[in-house]
């Protein structure tokens, strides 16, 4: 009984991320005003582009890490929170920072057989904690979906697709992991909350 109730409020959880997250990239793509006038503020900073500081408008515009990939692809990771449910949820922006469209590559989603048969997603994903010496996949739901953005295909030159991953929760003490995406170099990520 107590399997069904953390699905459902993992589902939950989920639900409430994609729905905070829409919400969020909604918000970041209306009043072109305030988004030509961030770049300004964080050109000196950072390469990024108005959009990532528009989709995080509480938080500081430099992102907690960004992990190079291939072909100028960039993940720049925004927050990392430990929510109660026993969870860390990831979440950051795709960039392609190349001059051509590129296919997302099928290996981010991992080799495990459960995680493959849902399409292209973030799935093979890790958070890695060096002190605890352990190891944490991305969660799954009861059918085996992975909790991450899923869907991914091609990213244009220069777009931004906001993504997130959850993983269970490393124990309280540790406050900082190492994130593992494939074909991506790895960057050390702080943990809030």
């Amino acid at each position: 009984m107590s399997m069904r109730f953390t699905a459902k409020a993992r589902r939950g959880m989920v639900a409430l991320t994609v729905a905070a997250g829409l919400a969020v990239a909604v918000a970041g793509c209306g009043g072109g005003g305030n988004d030509d006038k961030k770049p300004e503020t964080s050109a000196s900073a950072s390469k990024a582009d108005g959009s990532q500081p528009s989709a995080q408008e509480g938080q500081s515009e430099a992102p907690l890490a960004e992990l190079k990939g291939q072909d100028g692809l960039l993940l720049q990771v925004t927050s990392a929170q430990r929510d109660s449910g026993g969870f860390v949820t990831v979440n950051g922006n795709l960039k392609n920072d190349g001059a051509q469209s590129v296919v997302i590559p099928s290996a981010l989603r991992g080799d495990e057989t459960e995680i493959v048969q849902h399409g292209t997603s973030l799935g093979g994903a890790t958070l890695v904690d060096a002190n605890g010496k352990k190891r944490y996949y991305v969660l799954r739901d009861t059918d085996g979906r992975p909790l991450t953005t899923t869907g991914l295909s091609t990213i244009q030159s220069g777009q931004t697709i906001p993504v997130f991953m959850q993983f269970p929760s490393p124990p309280p003490n540790t406050t900082e992991v190492t994130l593992q995406l494939p074909t991506f170099a790895s960057a050390s990520v702080k943990i809030s909350g």
